[in-house]
């Protein structure tokens, strides 16, 4: 949002955990954050370092989570592996598997459990409206 415009309000209609985020403005995972609050979408970043994105803290050491609707993933496959059980227990809605993140692995362990899988990116799919 720019300076002269009002923060939507924050729903947790689609309460969506950004993992692999970071307190680096120049990663998506970061913009991703940004673009969630701006659309009134309750981001819950999740990373390995701590910091903050627009004054929420970034969450650290696989906190137990409530209500998830959607787990956007901004780690590569292989960094994956050490969440499959984390993601699994937050029983999610939807995996948004944006560029660099797609693993067949994951996919199939969420299709089996009734999750929807999507292939794309997080910043477009807000940016054109079908988030």
């Amino acid at each position: 949002m720019n300076q002269y415009s009002s923060q939507p309000q924050v729903t947790s209609e689609k309460k969506t955990v950004v993992l692999g985020a970071t307190n680096n403005p120049s990663r998506y995972a970061y913009r991703a954050v940004e673009m969630l609050l701006d659309h009134g979408i309750e981001p819950v970043p999740v990373g390995i370092r701590r910091g903050s994105i627009e004054g929420i803290d970034i969450l650290n050491d696989r906190p137990d989570l409530e209500d998830v609707h959607t787990v956007t993933l901004y780690l590569n496959p292989e960094r994956q592996r050490e969440y499959y059980d984390y993601i699994m227990a937050m029983n999610p809605k939807r995996i948004i598997f944006n560029p660099g993140t797609v693993n067949p692995e994951l996919m199939n362990m969420a299709r089996e459990k009734g999750i929807e899988v999507e292939v794309g990116c997080t910043l477009v799919m807000l940016s054109v409206g079908s988030y």
